[in-house]
């Protein structure tokens, strides 16, 4: 064991063994971050535990000479844990605080296995921040690839305190990880870059192709809202962006908006607030009285208003104040407001620029590549820009040369396009089809936001479709883990 192991072991093996002997109750929910893509979790019956731990991680895994090391939060659930045998499962935090493990499927998943649940919060999210302040500077070492040599100096701390606590010497747990979106991503690059430490990935609406301008995912939406609910949507574009032009003032008061100077910011925060609703399984809360107005011959525009205004600000929680390039300039640190954190990854690393596509789009055409150019230099300074070229490169963007990962997708999720969609050898993919079936369907059941506990799919329009595809995850997590435990991995 190395010297900074058996030093993380000694600062950290007392809380260890407590928790080991501690039953710790459950909880989780969801509640998305504009512009990112997983959900803020709030109600504590939604959790399976919010018990904090700490971890010391390095900063930077890359340099020879820099030890820094600063405290990252994770969790651990240990109520189905068969000791000492039985398995692991990694469930990684995405981009926004992690608040505890959601009482989602993976509860389910934990309980059929025997196994353990453990989540480690992303570097600079929440309460992992290295830093006092968020200056652009002092994020160079917020990046995926840190994120992944975190989750693997983690993995291999845990499993030799768990030796550690039960008189074990090199014994390896059999170990699964999972994510969502982000997460989702970060689960199959971790079995890509890191195989010997995980029998397989879950990678569940898995963004792991990085996209420069995104336009399949406002495509998605037209296709994922329906004829008569696309022509509606187009029509409140058109109308939008003429009154931008006659009365911009009274036009964004009318969305509560008034704070949004930058044209591009109100007309990006209009262009999520319907994304939103296909995203996460909520296609009726926005379409049903869009269609009817229009029907109706009814003021459309004050009818999308009155959607943005009481759900997407006021069911769904989004602050308007996230989509203003002024809240994303400040530097101070905040645990629960991650939105220039994500605008940092998306700016350098990611792009996923959501612009308008030339022909029959749903958003503006002024959410455009400029705009999301002009964004990243104006909150985070001169050459700050993505090299999705070099993500691809480095992972393998939907090419990804893996092994034992799974891929689901919901069919209305504007997100699929950035997945990996096909299957191919020992890289099963799967689309779960249905009206209402979006971002993390097989991990969070219907709606995929606010939670459904242990992601219960009776909400969903073809419960089957999910059951389907969850039974095919059961049988390669539990092949996958049977093939691990006969070859030690």
């Amino acid at each position: 064991m190395s010297t900074a192991m058996t030093m993380r072991l000694s600062k950290a093996v007392v809380s260890v063994l407590l928790l080991f002997v501690v039953a710790l109750s459950g909880f989780a929910h969801g509640f998305v971050r504009p512009r990112t893509f997983l959900n803020r979790l709030t109600e504590k019956h939604n959790y399976l535990t919010t018990e904090e731990l700490w971890f010391d991680q390095t900063l930077d895994h890359y340099s020879p000479y820099d030890h820094r090391q600063f405290k990252q939060r994770y969790y651990e659930f240990l109520d189905y844990f068969q000791a000492p045998d039985g398995p692991i499962f990694l469930k990684i935090c995405g981009e926004s605080s992690c608040n505890g493990i959601p009482n989602d499927y993976i509860s389910v998943l934990a309980k059929k296995f025997g196994a353990a649940v453990v989540s480690l919060e992303h570097r600079y999210y929440g309460k992992s921040s290295p830093f006092k302040s968020h200056t652009t500077e002092n994020l160079k070492y917020l990046s995926s690839k840190q994120a992944l040599f975190d989750l693997a100096v983690f993995r291999q701390w845990y499993q030799e305190s768990l030796n550690l606590k039960q008189s074990k010497a090199n014994a390896e747990n059999p170990w699964f990880v999972f994510g969502i979106s982000y997460s989702g991503a970060l689960s199959a690059w971790f079995r890509l870059k890191f195989p010997h430490l995980t029998c397989g990935s879950l990678a569940s609406s898995a963004v792991v192709l990085a996209v420069y301008n995104f336009t399949d995912f406002d495509k998605q939406i037209g296709e994922s809202a329906g004829p008569e609910c696309k022509a509606a949507l187009q029509e409140v574009t058109h109308l939008v962006d003429q009154k931008l032009t006659s009365n911009k003032k009274e036009l964004k008061s009318l969305f509560g908006a008034a704070e949004l100077e930058i044209d591009g910011d109100f007309l990006y925060f209009l262009a999520d607030a319907a994304a939103i609703a296909f995203q996460y399984g909520n296609p009726d809360k926005l379409c049903t009285p869009l269609v009817e107005a229009k029907k109706a011959g009814e003021d459309l525009v004050g009818a999308y208003a009155k959607y943005v205004k009481e759900y997407y600000v006021g069911s769904f929680g989004v602050s308007v104040a996230t989509y203003n390039q002024k809240h994303l300039k400040d530097t101070a640190v905040s645990e629960d407001d991650s939105d220039r954190l994500w605008w940092f990854q998306v700016c350098t690393e990611v792009a996923y620029f959501q612009v308008a596509p030339s022909n029959d789009s749903i958003r503006s055409s002024k959410v455009d590549t400029k705009y999301h150019l002009d964004l990243c230099k104006n909150v985070f300074g001169e050459g700050i820009y993505p090299d999705v070229d070099m993500t691809n490169i480095y992972y393998g963007g939907t090419k990804i040369a893996g092994s034992k990962i799974i891929f689901t997708n919901g069919s209305q999720d504007p997100w699929r396009h950035a997945s990996k969609q096909t299957s191919s050898p020992d890289m099963p993919s799967f689309i779960i089809t249905c009206h209402n079936c979006g971002h993390g369907t097989d991990m969070r059941g219907c709606p995929q936001s606010p939670l459904s506990i242990e992601g219960n799919a009776a909400n969903c329009s073809s419960p089957d479709a999910v059951h389907k595809v969850r039974q095919q995850m059961i049988e390669h997590i539990d092949l996958w883990l049977s093939q691990c435990k006969d070859t030690d991995v």
